[in-house]
Parts: C-alpha cells; structure tokens; sequence
C-alpha cells in the first residue's frame, strides 16, 4: 500500500525523466516538483516549484517541502550540479529523509569489456561519467538508510529524446547513427518510473541497477525500433569507435527486483508505436 503522506520532491520534474516519475507518483503520494522551463504549464501548478540551479539555492525549497523523500533528476551546468548536491547531501544527513540520485551506465565507461554489476568499481573517461561519480560519492558517505543510486542505461521510449532524434532524422532524410560495436542494456520511461516507485515505497536503499536483464547490440536494437516506427528506408550512418565489442551495460546481481518489474530488451521494442 501506498504511503499518502509521504512527501517526496522530484528536482528537475519538467525534464524527461523527472516529469515522467513524476507523473508515475503524484497520484500515491504527496509529490511536489521543481521545474526550470518556460513552460507555462508548471507556473499555476501549487506543487511545483521555479528552480534555477545556476542561481538559486536548494535549500529555500528543501525547507518549504520539508520532503521525507527527493528525487534528483536534475540537468545542467555540471558545476551547479555538483553544487547542488553538496547542499541536498548536507540537508539529508540533518534530516529524517532519503536521496535517490539517477545516476547512469556512464559511470563505468572506462571499462568497456564486460557489463558492470552494481558493486563494480566506477571509472569513466567521460566529463558526463566523471560527473555522476563524483555525485555517486557524496552519496556514499551517507548512511545507506538515507540513499539510493540509481545506474540508469540508455533510455528509449516513444516521447524520449532518443526516438524523437530518430523520428526526426528519418523525416528529415538524415542519417540516423549507429554504433555497430556498442553492447548495451536500455530502459524506457514507463519500466524506469514504475521500478522507481516500487524502491521508495518499499524503502528500498542502496545501488540500483535499473535496465533491462539482457543485452543488445546498438545497431541491431535502433534497426528494431525504426522497424517499429514506420515503413521506412532510412540512412545509417555506422560510427565504430573501436574495432572490438564495447560494453555500456549496467546489470542487476546483488539488488535484483521482482520479476514484474524486471524486463528485457525486446519488452522496450515491443513498446514502440508510432504516435
């Protein structure tokens, strides 16, 4: 059952994911967001709060909510993140609440032979994987009680930016990138968010890997999708960064969820439809 009561702030609720668990939430339990977009949408709406990362402070909203959970979802300057964190990481050990951190299969870059379970150690040659880590870090210094890493893979869904970039290359007669070596697990926006709820309504903590339990390649996976789309001929422009197979693939081993929740790559074609 569902903790009505229990008030949870979702940062960076008008972005793609944070909307999304947003919206998978705010029915079960007391949600409030923050939001960053010109969207008029968020203004009238008593639940969401106006947040820029670069400029204001985390903690005036913190303070307003008074939440028991937070969901970070944010994006933006990578300074301001880390800033950001600093200041949620400090309000949670002074307070009765826990932080969920999407974090993502970037952690891990750097390793690219074997997919990485979630007691692995993080290695990235990214800025974007360098980021999460050292976000990952803060988190772990907390007591396990209050935090939750979340390893996200790439992410594909019908209103995601990934298909939206596909469907618009298709359109636009430009090739659509390929990566034929590329080894990975996906998600989309639906299996993530309900995955999500079941953590913090169980008052799961700890390191999350949060994908699909099978692997695909990243030419064959897009090829299936564009397949789903439409009747297409699109170009593919195939990019090989490396002669041999690259991993970019969180596994679940230690944390596994349950079987309802767990799915494979060919449940997130099987959810593509044109819209």
């Amino acid at each position: 059952m569902d903790d009505g009561s229990k008030k949870i702030l979702i940062l960076g609720a008008s972005g793609f994911l944070g909307n999304a668990i947003y919206k998978e939430l705010c029915n079960y339990f007391d949600t409030y967001g923050t939001y960053n977009s010109a969207r008029r949408s968020f203004e009238g709406n008593k639940q969401f709060f106006k947040y820029n990362m670069e400029e204001d402070d985390v903690h005036e909203i913190l303070e307003k909510v008074g939440p028991k959970v937070i969901v970070s979802a944010v994006r933006g300057n990578f300074a301001s993140q880390i800033v950001a964190h600093r200041h949620l990481v400090e309000y949670v050990k002074e307070n009765d609440c826990c932080l969920y951190f999407l974090s993502s299969a970037n952690v891990f870059d750097a390793y690219s032979k074997y997919p990485s379970y979630e007691h692995d150690k993080t290695l990235s040659e990214s800025v974007y994987g360098r980021l999460k880590i050292k976000i990952e870090n803060m988190l772990l210094r907390l007591p396990q009680k209050k935090m939750g890493i979340l390893r996200i893979p790439m992410v594909f869904g019908n209103s995601s930016p990934r298909v939206k970039d596909i469907k618009k290359y298709i359109w636009d007669n430009a090739p659509v990138e390929v990566f034929p070596n590329l080894v990975l697990n996906v998600t989309n926006d639906d299996k993530l968010t309900q995955q999500i709820h079941y953590l913090i309504n169980r008052n799961k903590r700890g390191i999350f890997h949060l994908g699909s339990n099978d692997l695909v390649h990243h030419e064959d996976f897009t090829k299936e999708i564009v397949e789903r789309i439409g009747d297409f001929t699109p170009i593919y422009k195939r990019v090989f960064t490396t002669n041999d197979e690259r991993y970019l693939a969180v596994l679940p081993r230690d944390n596994k969820l349950p079987k309802n929740l767990q799915f494979s790559y060919q449940d997130i074609i099987d959810h593509h439809v044109m819209r």
